[in-house]
C-alpha cells in the first residue's frame, strides 16, 4: 500500500463508475474498448485491493497537494495568521467575503466547496469499498477483513472531518448509479454515531500489520477515541449528556491500549530529522498512521506543505532561493501565542520545530562570504530590554565569525514593532523537504504524519479533565499523561541546545544549480534567551493543577479562565500547541471545544475583528446548495437559507 502506487487505477475506476452509470450506443463507431476497466472489476479481489489503494491516497494523501488542509485546520486560530502571501487571508481574517462562496484573491485561494467535495469523494469510493468487500464470495482475509476494515475507516475518517468542519451533512452510506439530487442534512449526533459504528467495525476487523503505510487496529482506536471525545466536547454539549461519561471512559481505554503499543520516540527532533523518502524517521513506533509520498519523477502532486509555513528568506540581503532553504509560499506565520506559549529555556519543542537561523549563500563583496549567518530570528520574552528596535541589522555580531548579521529580526523590543511588522518570522520546519528535484519543484516526497501517540496521550489527558468535571476523576488524573509528553520535551542533561535539523537535511550534496546552500544545523536558543551554555536538565513536569507553568498561567489570565476546568482545559491546549503545532489539527480542536472565538481574538491580529460566534461552523457551499433538490425542484432561497448554517 506504500505511496499508492496504483492511485491511477483509482482514477480510472472512478471514471469508468461514471461512464458505467449511462448509456452509450454499443455500435458508436462500432469501436470496443478494451483497455478500461467497469464496475465488475470491483467484484475480484485484484479490483477490490486497487480500490482500497486508490481510497487511500484520495483520503489521506490528495489534500496534501493543495492548500486545503492550510485552510481547513490552520488559518483562523490562535497559531497562525497570514504569512507574507496573501491567497488564502480571507481564511484567517472571516472577512465578509467569507461565505457560502468564498471571495476569490488568485488562482490560488481555496474555493469554499473544494473540501467539502473532496470529502465526500473519498465517502464514495470509501462506499464501493465496502459493498465490494461485503458482497464478493471470498474466504481471503486480506479482503474480507482488511479492505473492509479499510473501507468503514475510510468512511468514518471523512464524516469525522466533515462534523467537525460543518455540523450536520448529508449522510450517505451506499453508492448509486443514477444521479441523485435530493439531500438532507443529518444531524451531528446522527453523523457522530455512524462514524463510530464505523471506527468500531474497522477496530473489530483490523490487524495491526503495516503501521503507519497502513490503516491498522490501533489507528482505529485511535480515530474511535477521537470521535468520541469529539461527541463528547462542548459543541454538542446541548445534546450529549446522555452519552457523555461512557464516551470519556472509551477514550481513556482506547488511548490506554495505543500508547502501550507506540512508545513516544526518544527525542523530539527524531519525528522531524528526514533525509530520505522512506527514511528511519518515518517509520518510528510512535507514528500511528501516516499520509504516504515518495520521491518517484513518475507521479504528480506529492506533498506540497513544507512550502507554505516559509518566510520569505530569498528576498533578503546575501540570501538566494536554495534547494536546502525551500520555496518560501509564506502563506501563514506563527503568532505571538506561538512564541510565548514554550518555556524558551527548557523546552526543547520551539527550538526543534522552527527555523531561526539561515547561512548567506549569495556573498557580496569582500566582507561576506558564504556560510556566514546571514538570517536569524531573536524568540525572546517581553521582559528582555536588551533590543531598542524589531530590526537590527546593525546591532547583533555573530560570536563565531565576528561579523554583522545582515538580517536580525526580534520578538519584543522597545518600538513594540514585533516580527510580523516586516512579514518575516521563525519558519515552522516540521514540513521541510530537501530532497525535492530542484529548489523551485513543489512536490515534496515525505510522508505526512496523520496520528502520534503524543496526541493520543493529550486526547486521553482531555478526557480525564472532562471526567474530572462531571464528578467521575480528578483533574490530577490528567497530569500523567501530560507529564509524560512533557518529559520527552525537555532539554536532557549534556544536550546542545544549539543543535538543529530539519527535512532541509535532505540536500545530498552542497548545492544544486550551483547555488550553495543556506541551511545551517544550528539555533538561536542562546542568543534568544541570553544565557551562558547550560547542559544541565531542568524537569517540566506539572506537579499540581494548582501550580501550571508561568506560561500557561499568561494564557489563563489573557483569557480570563477561573475554574479548575477552564484551567485544566487551557493548559491541554497549550500543551497541544507545543507539541502538535502546524501539524492539522488546530482550528478543529478550538472548534470542539468552543474556545475558537476567544483565542483567536486574543492572539490572530487579522482574525479578531472578525470572527463571530457562528465561525465555530464552516459554511455550506453554494455550490450544493444550488445543485440540491427538493420534491424534484431545486431548493427556493428559503430552503437554501435554511439548510445553511446560521450566520452565513
Amino acid at each position: 500500500m506504500k505511496n499508492y502506487k496504483k492511485r491511477y487505477i483509482s482514477l480510472m475506476l472512478i471514471v469508468a463508475l461514471a461512464l458505467d452509470s449511462t448509456s452509450c450506443s454499443k455500435d458508436f463507431l462500432d469501436e470496443e474498448l478494451t483497455t478500461a476497466y467497469s464496475k465488475e472489476y470491483y467484484k475480484t479481489e485484484a479490483g477490490i485491493q486497487a480500490l482500497a489503494n486508490g481510497t487511500y491516497y484520495q483520503v489521506f494523501a490528495a489534500e496534501f497537494s493543495s492548500e486545503v488542509p492550510l485552510t481547513a485546520t490552520e488559518s483562523g486560530t490562535d497559531e497562525f495568521h497570514a504569512g507574507g502571501d496573501p491567497s488564502n487571508w480571507i481564511w484567517n481574517s472571516y472577512s465578509s467575503g467569507f461565505k457560502a462562496f468564498v471571495t476569490v484573491s488568485n488562482a490560488n485561494t481555496v474555493a469554499a466547496n473544494t473540501n467539502w467535495d473532496n470529502l465526500y469523494i473519498g465517502i464514495g469510493n470509501a462506499n464501493q469499498l465496502v459493498e465490494a468487500a461485503t458482497e464478493i464470495v471470498s474466504t481471503n482475509d486480506a479482503i474480507k477483513k482488511t479492505a473492509l476494515g479499510e473501507g468503514y475507516f475510510l468512511r468514518a475518517f471523512n464524516y469525522l472531518k466533515l462534523v467537525s468542519q460543518y455540523g450536520g451533512v448529508p449522510l450517505n452510506l451506499k453508492t448509486s448509479s443514477t444521479v441523485q439530487l435530493e439531500f438532507k442534512r443529518a444531524t451531528p449526533q446522527e453523523i457522530l454515531t455512524q462514524v463510530i459504528a464505523d471506527f468500531t467495525q474497522a477496530y473489530n476487523l483490523l490487524s495491526n500489520a503495516g503501521a503507519p503505510a497502513k490503516i491498522t487496529k490501533d489507528a482505529a482506536a485511535h480515530y474511535l477515541a477521537k470521535a468520541y471525545l469529539a461527541r463528547a466536547s462542548e459543541i454538542n454539549d446541548n445534546w450529549n449528556s446522555a452519552t457523555k461519561l461512557t464516551d470519556l471512559q472509551q477514550v481513556v481505554a482506547l488511548s490506554d491500549e495505543v500508547i502501550s503499543r507506540h512508545p513516544l520516540a526518544a527525542n523530539f527532533d527524531n519525528l522531524w530529522n528526514y533525509t530520505v523518502a522512506d527514511g528511519v524517521n518515518e517509520k518510528l513506533p510512535e507514528l500511528i498512521l501516516s499520509a504516504q509520498f515518495n520521491a518517484s519523477t513518475l507521479t504528480t502532486g506529492g506533498n506540497q506543505q513544507h512550502i507554505h509555513f516559509l518566510s520569505t528568506y530569498d528576498q533578503l540581503p546575501q540570501m538566494k532561493r536554495n534547494l536546502a532553504g525551500g520555496r518560501p509560499f509564506s502563506r501563514l506565520a506563527p503568532t505571538y501565542f506561538v512564541y510565548d506559549v514554550f518555556d524558551q529555556v527548557n523546552d526543547s519543542r520551539f527550538w526543534k520545530s522552527f527555523q531561526t537561523k539561515s547561512i548567506i549563500n549569495n556573498k557580496s563583496g569582500n566582507y561576506y562570504v558564504n556560510g556566514d549567518l546571514g538570517i536569524m530570528y531573536i524568540v525572546n520574552k517581553a521582559s528582555d530590554t536588551r533590543f531598542a528596535k524589531t530590526k537590527n541589522n546593525d546591532a547583533i555580531v555573530y560570536s563565531k565569525t565576528g561579523k554583522t548579521i545582515p538580517s536580525v529580526y526580534v520578538a519584543y523590543a522597545a518600538d513594540k514593532v514585533g516580527l510580523m511588522a516586516d512579514v518575516r518570522f521563525p519558519s515552522l520546519s516540521k514540513h521541510l523537504d530537501g530532497n525535492r528535484i530542484d529548489l523551485s519543484n513543489t512536490k515534496g516526497s515525505r510522508d505526512m504524519i496523520l496520528a502520534r501517540s503524543a496526541e493520543t496521550y493529550l486526547m486521553a489527558a482531555e478526557a480525564k479533565v472532562k471526567l474530572a468535571k462531571i464528578g467521575s476523576a480528578s483533574f490530577a488524573d490528567a497530569l500523567p499523561y501530560i507529564n509524560t509528553v512533557r518529559t520527552r520535551a525537555s532539554y536532557k542533561t549534556g544536550e546542545n541546545r544549539a543543535a538543529y535539523v530539519d527535512g532541509c537535511a535532505a540536500w545530498t550534496v552542497s548545492g544544486q544549480a550551483g547555488i550553495p546552500i543556506s541551511y545551517i544545523p544550528e539555533n538561536s536558543y542562546y542568543e534568544s534567551n541570553n544565557i551562558a551554555v547550560s547542559t544541565t536538565a531542568t524537569s517540566l513536569a506539572i506537579n499540581s493543577i494548582g501550580a501550571l507553568p508561568l506560561e500557561d498561567m499568561a494564557v489563563i489570565a489573557k483569557l480570563g479562565y477561573g475554574s479548575d476546568y477552564d484551567r485544566m482545559l487551557c493548559l491541554i491546549l497549550n500543551e497541544r500547541t507545543r507539541e502538535l503545532v502546524g501539524e492539522f489539527h488546530r482550528w478543529e480542536d478550538l472548534s470542539r471545544t468552543k474556545t475558537l472565538i476567544a483565542r483567536a481574538r486574543a492572539y490572530n491580529i487579522e482574525a479578531a475583528a472578525n470572527i463571530q460566534d457562528f465561525h465555530l461552523l464552516r459554511p455550506i457551499p453554494q455550490t450544493f446548495l444550488d445543485g440540491v433538490y427538493s420534491s424534484g425542484k431545486p431548493l427556493t432561497p428559503e430552503e437554501k437559507g435554511a439548510m445553511q448554517n446560521p450566520g452565513y
